[in-house]
């Protein structure tokens, strides 16, 4: 696989981004565009957290049904689960049924509710500064920076769990803290930092 390929509609993209119709869509509408607000970004750090040793394309799917099973990633309903919630979530066939992984999501929803600044606030505060320009390949994209292993520390310190250098690497990709569109993918993004999510 080469790391850029042009697809049926002629865009060229990052490779991994035509792999399949589901990251097409994932690709060129979220992956890499600035996401703030604290739900938004909780439930961007719950997934990375369930993708760990599985596919992004796993979780992507699944998607709908740990929305629904989380109550919308709302921080203040999964921080108030207890037990009861916790089997439920163990009997929810639609989402990745791990109980290290559940416990961390509703443990994370507690220390993002402890945040004085708030979990947008703190994720954004690690952002490196922009590049000068766009990887020419993937070989020229970290697996972890300097931010992330500062920002994995800091949120363990804070109480969080499941969220290594890796993890926090790839969420900083996924919600714009970092551009990794390769320089001749046909996704342009806008400046991060001040960026509006959805």
């Amino acid at each position: 696989m080469t790391d850029l390929v042009t697809g049926p509609d002629g865009l060229p993209r990052c490779a991994w981004g035509a792999s399949t119709p589901d990251y097409v869509v994932y690709h060129d509408t979220e992956w890499g565009r600035p996401l703030h607000g604290d739900d938004a970004l909780y439930e961007r750090l719950t997934l990375e957290a369930f993708q760990s040793g599985l596919s992004w394309l796993t979780i992507l799917r699944k998607r709908p049904a740990f929305r629904r099973a989380f109550d919308d990633f709302r921080i203040e309903r999964v921080a108030g689960y207890g037990e009861a919630d916790v089997a439920r979530l163990l009997a929810d066939a639609g989402i990745i049924r791990n109980r290290a992984k559940i416990e961390a999501a509703v443990a994370n929803a507690r220390a993002a509710m402890a945040l004085p600044e708030g979990l947008s606030a703190l994720l954004w505060s690690y952002s490196p500064p922009a590049r000068v320009s766009r990887p020419e390949s993937f070989a020229q994209v970290p697996a972890l920076t300097p931010e992330s292993t500062a920002l994995a520390k800091e949120l363990k310190r804070r109480g969080f769990r499941f969220v290594g250098p890796t993890t926090a690497y790839a969420l900083m990709q996924a919600t714009g803290m970092v551009d990794d569109h390769l320089a001749a993918c046909h996704v342009v993004v806008a400046a991060g930092r001040d960026g509006i999510g959805a």
